[in-house]
């Protein structure tokens, strides 16, 4: 056994041990994690960059006519003529008589201000058939800034509120590209295990041809 110990002693002052052997593949091992875990990190950065947010206000208790307005949107682009701009209508009685009556509605039209364009309009609908709750979408079909009218109409009169927003794409990726960007991740995870699985092979190598010194 004392010839064994020696050996491994010999193996190492001559330079055959797995960490020279293996230095070279396990440097371009780290190399490529490091660039697979780069690459994610910017996927996934650029997911979050793109993600446009929740619904926002565009008009806040504003009392018109007979009625309290508030509006909120999330007006998002589309290219395939489908209503992405979506916006919620809350109503109120200014007189706090009541709740609003159930035939009321509101009109909501779009127009766009940075080039030509022809306005587009969508009613809303209660949300729950609860009138003071409604919700309605029209299509943007170009990035841009927007004129937005809100026309509330009823049995108790009516009433208008005016604001603009900025359309733009909603840029969350589909669950397709979501897996696509999540593919370096797994990428790293399996050469981090292959190259483990090579150093111990390695390992178990150099002590089988020490034990035989």
């Amino acid at each position: 056994m004392i010839g064994s110990a020696s050996g491994r002693d010999s193996l190492r002052r001559r330079g055959t041990g797995p960490s020279t052997g293996l230095g070279w593949t396990d440097a371009r091992a780290r190399v490529r994690v490091l660039a697979l875990c780069w690459a994610a990190w910017v996927g996934l950065s650029s997911i979050a960059a793109a993600h446009d947010g929740p619904p926002y206000p565009i008009v806040s208790d504003r009392a018109v006519g007979p009625y309290t307005v508030s509006v909120w949107t999330d007006p998002d682009t589309t290219d395939d003529g489908s209503a992405g701009g979506q916006f919620w209508v809350v109503l109120a009685r200014r007189d706090d008589a009541g709740p609003v009556p159930p035939d009321t509605r509101a009109t909501i039209v779009t127009e766009p201000l940075d080039r030509p364009g022809s306005p587009r309009s969508a009613v809303t609908e209660p949300v729950r058939n609860d009138p003071s709750n409604q919700v309605g979408a029209v299509v943007f079909d170009h990035e841009g800034r927007f004129r937005v009218r809100v026309d509330v109409r009823g049995s108790m009169g009516g009433g208008r509120v005016e604001s603009e927003v900025d359309a733009t794409y909603d840029l969350r990726p589909a669950p397709a590209l979501l897996l696509l960007y999540l593919m370096p991740f797994v990428a790293v995870g399996l050469l981090w295990a292959k190259l483990l699985l090579r150093r111990r092979s390695a390992v178990r190598g150099f002590q089988g041809i020490g034990d035989r010194v």
